[in-house]
């Protein structure tokens, strides 16, 4: 993937790309803005969150060892992965054992992290996602861009020709008189999964929670395909983050509260399955948990981006992020994109990639983020925390090869002098022209004469120059024909 502006920039000459995710995320967040309105003590409710989740990374280590404990002792299987690489050896092992060669999967973040498709690929077993946004992405060759909703960059009509077209190959075929009435869609759905279901004997989930108390696995969905997976198959792998955790059957009371809200904007979730180890003649006979690190206890050691870890994958920020609204999630080059994807790959991943380097750049700073984030993780301060950290690690980078290359440095006064920034001689020019009355208003005189060159229903196209890159993103205004202080002179002498 190339760095985020370049990712970006050609996202940004999708004007369907941008209008699909105009409406998909304006209509998120109406809902969300009207269920959390209805709760007296929402605000109550998010800093609970976030101290238990505070609580819980403090004394993780225990929280592990007991769920482990309990889970054994409920007749699952306790797996502990270091990285992606071996989380996908372990369950490719563990499917390979029971003879299938093929796998229904619920949406987990997490193996999608993994690239556990293509590791079960490789190992010639083929994995079927049956969440419906899952599904268009899997049909259309495609990538997630969206936590909650992986498929947020179709429309209707898209997704249509992708169930027409791509359906037949991997199992029942769409209907032939198939349009792109969302029920209609749902159907074709419904029909091309059903064969899934009843098919294969190994299912594969993630957690949206992990009760240490009880050795208990939580999927919150609004389908019923989960369930569907997570019941049917002789066996079950779960393969979640170690930071799913928490201690008590009690802290789902909170969670259950805050995750619904503000992920799909429902007072709760349609289906939310909890399984604990085996149970004769009800469910899989066969239950394994994989337990994922994969960066995490390196990002539980970041005083300030361990937050990143309170998250509970609810995709509120998102749904608010004037960038990601602008992009979409393809462009952030992760499974997770956004806000939390800006301070969470670079964490997980390291920053050794010139896209894992961009992303904490990759935002506003506007904060609306963290006013949404239901567990209050305060994304703006791990951005600068992290910009400083890709910062410092260029400049030591750069100490290092001062000797060999003098570039991006000048000869001039004391020897060595550094190339000035745009923002530094953009910021010089205002000073320069708001010094000066006289200065400001020939200012204020051009830029109403531009606007009106430039100028066309209301909004001018691309600005020249350098200027550019502020107007790819959005429409400028016009300059007002007359500037506050001529009116002023005008009408009041």
């Amino acid at each position: 993937m190339p760095a985020f502006p370049e990712a970006a920039r050609a996202a940004l000459a999708d004007g369907q790309l941008r209008r699909n995710l105009a409406h998909a995320t304006g209509t998120i967040r109406a809902k969300r803005a009207a269920v959390v309105g209805e709760v007296d003590d929402w605000e109550e409710l998010r800093a609970a969150g976030r101290a238990l989740k505070d609580r819980t990374l403090r004394h993780l280590d225990h929280h592990l060892l007991l769920l482990e404990q309990r889970v054994t002792a409920a007749g699952g299987q306790v797996h502990w992965a270091r990285d992606a690489a071996e989380a996908g050896r372990t369950v490719t092992r563990l499917v390979r054992e029971t003879g299938a060669r093929e796998v229904v999967k619920v949406k987990s973040m997490a193996t999608q992290e993994i690239g556990l498709n293509e590791t079960l690929a490789a190992a010639g077993i083929a994995a079927y996602e049956t969440d419906l946004a899952e599904l268009i992405v899997q049909l259309g060759d495609d990538r997630p861009s969206h936590i909650l909703v992986p498929a947020i960059h179709r429309n209707r009509a898209e997704i249509r020709d992708i169930f027409a077209r791509e359906m037949g190959a991997y199992g029942t075929p769409a209907p032939d008189d198939l349009t792109d009435d969302p029920r209609r869609l749902a159907e074709a759905a419904r029909l091309h999964l059903r064969e899934k279901f009843l098919r294969p004997k190994v299912g594969i989930s993630g957690a949206n929670f992990l009760v240490a108390e009880t050795g208990t696995a939580v999927v919150v969905e609004s389908e019923g395909n989960g369930r569907m997976c997570l019941s049917l198959p002789e066996t079950l792998i779960s393969v979640v983050g170690v930071e799913k955790v928490v201690p008590r059957w009690q802290d789902l009371e909170v969670y259950l509260q805050l995750l619904p809200r503000s992920s799909t904007g429902e007072r709760m979730n349609p289906y939310t399955s909890t399984w604990t180890g085996t149970t004769d003649g009800d469910g899989p006979r066969a239950f394994h948990l994989v337990l994922l690190d994969a960066g995490r206890t390196d990002t539980l050691a970041d005083t300030v981006g361990r937050q990143a870890l309170h998250c509970i994958r609810c995709s509120a920020c998102l749904n608010v992020c004037p960038v990601y609204e602008r992009v979409g999630g393809h462009a952030y080059g992760s499974v997770y994109p956004g806000p939390i994807g800006a301070i969470l790959s670079p964490q997980l991943r390291g920053t050794g990639s010139a896209v894992d380097r961009s992303l904490p750049f990759a935002s506003t700073l506007c904060g609306a983020c963290y006013e949404v984030c239901p567990v209050k993780i305060d994304i703006p301060e791990v951005l600068v925390h992290l910009r400083t950290r890709v910062v410092e690690e260029a400049r030591g980078a750069g100490s290092a090869g001062a000797g060999v290359s003098g570039a991006g440095r000048w000869p001039g006064r004391g020897g060595r002098r550094r190339l000035p920034r745009p923002e530094r001689v953009a910021m010089a020019a205002a000073r320069w022209v708001l010094s000066d009355p006289a200065r400001l208003a020939a200012a204020q005189r051009t830029g109403s004469f531009a606007g009106r060159l430039l100028g066309r229903d209301g909004r001018v196209g691309r600005l020249p120059g350098p200027l550019g890159a502020w107007s790819d993103a959005r429409d400028a205004p016009v300059p007002a024909p007359e500037s506050f202080r001529a009116w002023w002179a005008r009408t009041r002498g």
